[in-house]
């Protein structure tokens, strides 16, 4: 089963938010908290607020639909940080000039998974929890090749 939260509009660039977002993908929820909590970049408070709200909803979807969940089994398996809309702006330069510059804004999508008991992540198909499949192995087309052929020149009378 997977909990979101999404936080939109967020006045930060994106490539700042992944930064730190990718500090906590994969992790353990308690150890994101702890992560989140101790990096130093602007960003890192407020998702730790999207991070303790996708914990509310896993906690609420647990008690609403009496789904059981282990919350200290969760972990961060997805954290994306996409662009929203840019604010465009107009800097004074000299000589009468004027420098246009972007603001940006981002987007932060946070998903939270629960992993099996031996660490290997568990889905939810009908009801029934089951492993996930390997992944086939690729074929490859067999290579063509073609030969280079000789031309022939005329002799000159």
């Amino acid at each position: 089963m997977e909990f979101r939260a999404e936080m939109r509009y967020l006045r930060v660039s994106p490539q700042k938010a992944r930064l730190v977002l990718d500090l906590i993908k994969g992790r353990r929820v308690e150890d994101a908290r702890n992560t989140l909590m101790f990096t130093k970049k602007r960003v890192a408070a407020p998702v730790g607020k999207l991070l303790q709200s996708a914990l509310d909803n896993a906690n609420f979807l647990a008690s609403e639909k009496g789904i059981d969940v282990d919350l200290d089994n969760l972990y961060v398996k997805r954290a994306v940080a996409n662009d929203g809309p840019r604010m465009k702006r107009i800097r004074p330069a000299p000589q009468g000039r004027a420098y246009r510059y972007q603001r940006r804004i981002a987007h932060i999508e946070l998903v939270l998974a629960e992993r099996g008991k031996n660490g290997e992540v568990a889905t939810v198909v009908g009801g029934e929890t089951a492993a996930p499949a390997p992944a086939k192995a690729r074929r490859r087309a067999p290579v063509v090749k073609k030969s280079a052929g000789k031309k022939k020149k005329a002799a000159a009378k």
